[in-house]
C-alpha cells in the first residue's frame, strides 16, 4: 500500500507499478464527456490545472446546504467513454493520474507512457468514495449540470485505488502484462 499526495510528482508516478494499491490525498478534479469536450475547445480554463493533475472520471451527486456543497455519492464512471479526448487532455494539461473504472484504450495508454497512471476505483462504492471527500473547493461549468460539471475537490486517503495501468504501459486489463 502506498500513500500519495496531489500534486503528484513525475518521480512518484514513475515509481508506481501495475497492481500497486494507492490511497490518494489532495486536490482532484472530476470530468466526464461534456467537460472533456469543453476543456479541449477552451482557450482559457476557469480553473488552474498543474502538471500534477488528478482527473477522476465521475459524476458525483452533491447537495447544497446553505451555500456549501456536500458530497453524497462519488463513484467512477466508465473511462473508455473518454478515449477520444484523453490523449489530448494528458498532453495539454499534464495529467499525472486518471481515476475511473474499466480502463482506457491503446491511444490513451500510449499517451500515458512516462507521465501518467490509471487508477481503478471499484464501481458500486460511491457512498464510500463520498466519505473521503473532505471539501468541495468549487464547481466549474455549472451549466453542464451536476454530473458533467467539473468539481474541484479535496480528498483524504481516497481509495483503495489500484494502479491498473502504469506509466510503462503495463495493464491489469491485458493478460500477461503485469
Amino acid at each position: 500500500m502506498k500513500k500519495i499526495n496531489a500534486p503528484i510528482s513525475l518521480e512518484t508516478i514513475r515509481a508506481l507499478r501495475c497492481g500497486d494499491t494507492v490511497f490518494l490525498s489532495g486536490r482532484i478534479f472530476t470530468a466526464r464527456d461534456a467537460a472533456h469536450k469543453r476543456m479541449l475547445k477552451a482557450k482559457k480554463l476557469p480553473f488552474k490545472f498543474e502538471d500534477s493533475l488528478v482527473l477522476f472520471h465521475a459524476g458525483p451527486i452533491m447537495k447544497n446546504e446553505d451555500g456549501d456543497w456536500k458530497c453524497i455519492s462519488f463513484g467512477p464512471t466508465t473511462s473508455s467513454r473518454m478515449d477520444d479526448f484523453e490523449p489530448d487532455v494528458i498532453e495539454r494539461f499534464g495529467a499525472r493520474a486518471i481515476v475511473g473504472k474499466g480502463g482506457m484504450g491503446k491511444k490513451v495508454v500510449e499517451a500515458m507512457k512516462g507521465r501518467c497512471v490509471y487508477l481503478a476505483f471499484t464501481g458500486g462504492c460511491a457512498a464510500v468514495g463520498a466519505s473521503m471527500v473532505k471539501r468541495v473547493v468549487a464547481l466549474h461549468w455549472p451549466d453542464l449540470g451536476m454530473a458533467e460539471g467539473v468539481w474541484e475537490l479535496e480528498v483524504e486517503n481516497f481509495g483503495p485505488l489500484i494502479v491498473a495501468i502504469d506509466s510503462k504501459g503495463k495493464s491489469l486489463y491485458k493478460s500477461g502484462t503485469r
